[in-house]
């Protein structure tokens, strides 16, 4: 393993910190501002503004205004930079020509044809000899780097954008490509269609920015405040703020950081260069509050992203050892133990950097501990140690639980005692060990239902305390497992930590729950969340917008994708108007040869297989596909498309289209320059213009990790929704297609579907009206037919209103102008006026401004309920 050094950060350039904002919060710093307009920046900005909407970014009037004051050089500066970062957050910066100039009209039919003349053209085409294709004499010429033979009577320069035999891509000064390129622009200018219609479902208003300092500093507090773990977009933008603080004031720290990750990322900042030791010694004490802290400070300061894929531990200075043993001594010798066996070998290594052994007499938990971990035998020295320190007396450990046999330390740890009492079937002895560990003991609660026969009001009981102190999105996690529990499932999904988002499917052998035990534990965690949030402020009115309903609360974001618009596995959103969906990939190679296939499978209702669109198939009816490029050399990439046609694929007898991307030759996408994918949808004038229109792009994604086959998501064709997956499909071998991983593409796509549909997950839609139930007075409930006020009854309890915002009669109607007063909001487009201060979740922005209002991420949604003390 390679040796590591401790993590040295350099200061954020305020360009990329403006970048990370206007993707957050959609913030524009033009920076100072004239009091008098410049006549010549009115065409800029016009300009500017029309560049802007193309890419589905509106100008709000304060923004327009300010722009209009700038003098004509940093405004065309300006307007450079926006556009450009806009383009970079679509993916438009990059090249994106198909194989098939033209797609989808060149495109041949018949693809088996095609790929019979592209064997013969390589198997027998000779230089200076007529076609074998065609027996024209004159027209084969080699090409660059593959040296193909290649005619061009039979295949048009006009027609490929690379050779039409391997299709790899080709030297740019290829007279092949020079001969194609002129009658391409000229039918991309001709075809460019003007900006109609209406705009896509992210659209969204950029509004001015004053204060980059204070607005970095509200986001990074906003992500320190996370109770979950980030997802890589929030990690990777969190280490960009901190880069751009300065640690000589680190006064607006907050006091705790219930995160874990962002915890270690925040201290291992303050370590790289301290600019007081004094100070950080401080904050590490503070904040410091288990074994697994410091052992993410150490991961996170040796440049690893997480403890499952954990570098080699860098180098510990003496003085920061000290400050870490003492925080570890603190914590006693059987937390140590319990913390610590979860990730044993990784704490061996870090025994290896902390030396706790020739500190026994001064920290004596932590050399116990380390010591117990090792199963090292100790001399006489370290006993003598230990027993002067009070640890050990006599030979005899000082708690009942650590214990002295033969000079080897043993320690019975909690995690020990609740698997041999699940084992025994002893309800008792389980709840009791896992009653310090709420989060656990939620975990389990399906189990002990199970197991609890006669003690079932005892366990919903310790089910409902437990959901008042553990983290939020554990609470809810439990919710949404228990109460699918009252019916026998054929499948069990799980998404196991580590860097790729694997989804692990198994049969359900469990026995279901009585409905009456389902029923009575769902309604415990639910007065837990009602009382937690019934603690929050209270606001005269909220706004709940039902088309959340299926949008999932965060979970296991660590593996998310870095997405334009961030969504949770298991999400269900309406595909905006349009005939065509069109899918896009782009990739870049790095050091080797990169083969990315873009494809989709069309599944009937009970899944069963009904075709594909790949390289293999290149046209279906309903699907087209762009052409295979086999290479992606930088700076251009490669990129392929596909277009959906949902009426004709559903008369074709398809219900699921699952989308996937797979790299064919076994080249895992973090080995990549780039990757990333999407879809747009076009209408039914898609057969022109830009195969790339980023007006039209709805979602753009990064492909990232060790996978190399990711399955993004799935569209039911009939209800015309996309179902959000972001799973990594677990392969083996090289050469991989839609034909040869179909039934697992199924297995897999189906599973996730049924458990989603089934309610296994809380939607935001769900929590949303949970919390505006219990801090508002009245709820605007905002639907497809309109919008009604309901008014909270005197006397009225939180959960018999939460009911009624869902299935009642409302008092009254409602407006627009009427969510004016709403200091509370759950939407899924953030285009209703909301006063000043207001916190506001809207999966797409819209007007929303950052600067007036409190935007919250999906995460920060549950992260309400948090308790200052909860457990992880």
């Amino acid at each position: 393993m390679a040796t590591t050094t401790p993590t040295k950060t350099t200061r954020t350039r305020p360009a990329d910190l403006v970048r990370v904002l206007l993707r957050r919060r959609g913030l524009v710093y033009p920076g100072p501002v004239g009091g008098q307009f410049n006549p010549d920046a009115r065409a800029g900005v016009a300009l500017l503004e029309a560049d802007l909407v193309e890419r589905g970014w509106l100008l709000s009037p304060a923004l327009y205004d300010a722009l209009l004051r700038l003098d004509t050089a940093h405004l065309i500066g300006l307007g450079a930079r926006l556009v450009a970062d806009c383009d970079e957050l679509l993916g438009a910066d990059r090249d994106h020509t198909p194989l098939f100039r033209r797609f989808p009209a060149d495109v041949p039919a018949n693809t088996f044809g095609f790929l019979v003349d592209r064997l013969l053209a390589a198997w027998f085409q000779t230089p200076e000899q007529p076609c074998v294709l065609c027996s024209t004499t004159g027209s084969v010429q080699p090409l660059d780097p593959c040296a193909h033979l290649v005619c061009t009577s039979c295949f048009d320069p006009n027609v490929f954008s690379a050779c039409p035999i391997c299709h790899r891509q080709l030297d740019p000064r290829d007279p092949y490509l020079v001969a194609g390129r002129a009658p391409e622009e000229v039918d991309r200018l001709r075809d460019r269609r003007p900006v109609t219609g209406p705009g896509p479902a992210r659209l969204r208003v950029l509004h001015l920015g004053t204060d980059l300092r204070g607005d970095v500093r509200a986001e990074l507090r906003a992500l320190l405040a996370r109770p979950t773990a980030l997802p890589p977009a929030d990690v990777d933008d969190l280490g960009l703020l901190l880069a751009g603080e300065d640690r000589a004031d680190v006064s607006w720290l907050p006091a705790t950081v219930p995160g874990r990750e962002a915890k270690a990322r925040l201290l291992a900042w303050l370590l790289a260069d301290p600019v007081n030791p004094a100070v950080v010694q401080a904050h590490v004490t503070n904040l410091v509050d288990t074994a697994t802290d410091v052992l993410r400070l150490l991961v996170a300061r040796s440049g690893g992203e997480s403890l499952i894929d954990r570098p080699r531990i860098a180098p510990v200075a003496r003085p920061l050892r000290r400050v870490l043993l003492a925080a570890l001594d603190a914590m006693g010798t059987v937390q140590l133990v319990e913390d610590m066996r979860r990730h044993r070998r990784a704490w061996i290594a870090v025994g290896e950097r902390l030396h706790p052994g020739e500190h026994a007499h001064r920290w004596p938990n932590v050399a116990l501990a380390i010591a117990a971990l090792r199963g090292t035998v100790l001399t006489p020295v370290q006993a003598g140690s230990l027993m002067l320190s009070g640890v050990l007396s006599g030979g005899a450990a000082r708690t009942e639980h650590v214990r002295v046999r033969n000079g080897r330390v043993f320690v019975a740890i909690r995690a020990r005692r609740v698997e041999e009492a699940l084992r025994d079937g002893d309800v008792t002895a389980a709840v009791r060990a896992l009653r310090a560990r709420p989060g656990e003991l939620l975990r389990r609660a399906d189990h002990l239902l199970r197991i609890g026969a006669g003690r079932h009001a005892e366990l919903v009981e310790e089910i409902g305390r437990a959901a008042r102190q553990a983290a939020p999105a554990v609470a809810l996690s439990a919710l949404g497992e228990i109460r699918t529990r009252a019916v026998t499932h054929e499948r069990r999904v799980f998404f196991p930590a580590g860097r790729t988002g694997t989804a692990h499917v198994i049969g359900d052998t469990r026995e279901p729950l009585p409905l009456h035990l389902v029923a009575q534990a769902e309604r415990a965690l639910k007065a837990a969340v009602f009382e937690r949030a019934a603690a929050l402020p209270a606001v005269d009115r909220a706004v709940v917008d039902t088309a959340l309903e299926g949008v999932i609360v965060p979970f296991a974001e660590r593996t998310a994708f870095r997405a334009l618009v961030t969504l949770t596995r298991g999400s269900v959103l309406p595909i905006p108007a349009g005939r065509v969906v069109r899918l896009f990939l782009h990739w870049m190679e790095s050091d080797e040869r990169v083969d990315l296939d873009l494809s989709v499978a069309i599944y009937n209702a009970e899944w069963e297989y009904v075709g594909k669109c790949d390289y293999t198939s290149l046209r279906m009816p309903g699907a087209v596909h762009s052409g295979d490029f086999t290479s992606a050399p930088a700076p251009r990439g490669a990129s392929e498309f596909i277009d959906l046609d949902m009426d004709v694929l559903a008369e074709q007898g398809g219900r699921y289209a699952v989308m996937s991307v797979l790299s064919y030759n076994n080249v895992p996408f973090v080995n990549m320059a780039e990757a990333f994918a999407g879809f747009m949808v076009r209408d039914q004038a898609g057969e022109r213009g830009e195969p790339f229109d980023a007006r039209s792009v709805e979602q753009r994604f990064d492909l990232t990790g060790p996978g190399k086959v990711t399955i993004p998501f799935v569209v039911d064709l009939h209800a015309r929704t996309m179902r959000w997956l972001d799973v990594a499909a677990r392969v083996t071998g090289t050469h991989h297609s839609v034909h040869r991983h179909s039934d697992q593409f199924a297995s897999a796509a189906r599973a996730l579907v049924d458990s989603f549909e089934a309610g296994g997950r809380v939607t935001l839609g769900e929590l949303g009206r949970w919390i505006a139930a219990a801090r508002a007075r009245e709820v605007i409930v905002r639907g497809p037919g309109g919008m009604a006020l309901f008014r909270r009854a005197e006397g009225e309890s939180v959960s018999t209103f939460a009911l009624r915002l869902r299935t009642g009669i409302s008092d009254a109607p409602a407006t627009p102008q009427d969510a004016a007063t709403a200091g509370l909001q759950f939407v899924a487009c953030g285009d209703l006026p909301a006063p000043d201060g207001a916190e506001v979740f809207a999966l797409h922005p819209g007007q929303l401004d950052a600067g007036r209002v409190r935007l919250l991420a999906a995460a920060d949604v549950p992260a309400l309920l948090a308790a200052p003390a909860a457990q992880q």
